[in-house]
């Protein structure tokens, strides 16, 4: 089985290091590094689909596997090139990122890209054990990860949606969204998005390596609170709305959800 997994883990590598290297000259051509976003998420529920074809697991599995990653995947992509990267100007976490590289921009980039190639088989590695069960799971595994699932992926859709509609409103430039979901977390989506990995944790519950799945949630729990995150999209959001974000940092949970403070 490790052995299985380490070669399948060099082919996606290869297979994503290539996706990748084509994504940078397409960046150039459009001027939007936000593409590499949606790359990654999509990267990552290839890898999954592929993994559920092509390996030898029991087909419930590979199925619930090919499924639940799948959907989220392209639910996030599609969403991530029609709000970010399509028709729309380069976001502002990148503008500083290019500026920064300075001179050396375009080799710095590229390898920037070839990381997130390396991530995105880092995130697929909890759905190979999935992928090589010799058994399928439990019904009460089927039904808690179906539970799980919805609600993660239906409410970063949810969270995604407020956050759209509320800056559809002229009269909201500049001013943070404290509506729906945003009430109760200043990044709601981030937090569904964590919840998501636990599907694959629950389904992993006597598969062996399942306990691997755990590398999910604790990684990207890691990178959205510390990396990539929260603390890139909070210098950009205190940048175009000043103290209007400070004032929402001051009363409203960074991540898990819950209810605001009230100022004294």
């Amino acid at each position: 089985m490790l052995v299985q997994a380490f070669f399948s883990s060099v082919a996606a590598w290869f297979l994503m290091a290539t996706i990748m290297a084509l994504l940078f000259s397409l960046r150039h051509k459009i001027g939007n590094t936000g593409v590499v976003d949606a790359a990654w998420s999509l990267g990552v529920g290839t890898l999954a689909v592929l993994y559920a074809l092509l390996m030898p697991g029991d087909v419930v599995s590979r199925c619930l596997l090919a499924l639940f990653a799948g959907v989220w995947s392209l639910r996030l992509g599609l969403h991530i090139l029609t709000d970010r990267v399509i028709g729309k100007p380069e976001d502002g976490r990148y503008l500083d990122l290019v500026a920064g590289y300075g001179k050396d921009a375009p080799r710095r980039l590229f390898r920037f890209f070839q990381y997130q190639a390396f991530f995105v088989v880092v995130f697929s590695l909890p759905f190979l054990p999935l992928a090589m069960a010799p058994s399928r799971p439990q019904p009460w595994q089927i039904i808690v990860a179906v539970a799980v699932w919805c609600v993660a992926v239906g409410g970063e859709a949810l969270a995604d949606r407020q956050l759209a509609q509320w800056r559809a409103d002229p009269s909201h430039r500049s001013v943070t969204c404290r509506q729906g979901l945003w009430r109760y977390s200043r990044h709601p989506n981030y937090f569904f998005e964590w919840v998501h990995w636990w599907t694959y944790v629950i389904l992993g519950v006597g598969v062996p390596w399942g306990w691997t799945a755990l590398l999910g949630p604790v990684l990207m729990f890691f990178f959205l609170y510390r990396v990539t995150g929260i603390p890139y999209t909070e210098k950009q959001a205190l940048k175009s709305r000043g103290e209007d974000y400070r004032r929402y940092q001051e009363t409203v949970s960074p991540f898990f959800p819950w209810f605001p403070k009230e100022k004294s």
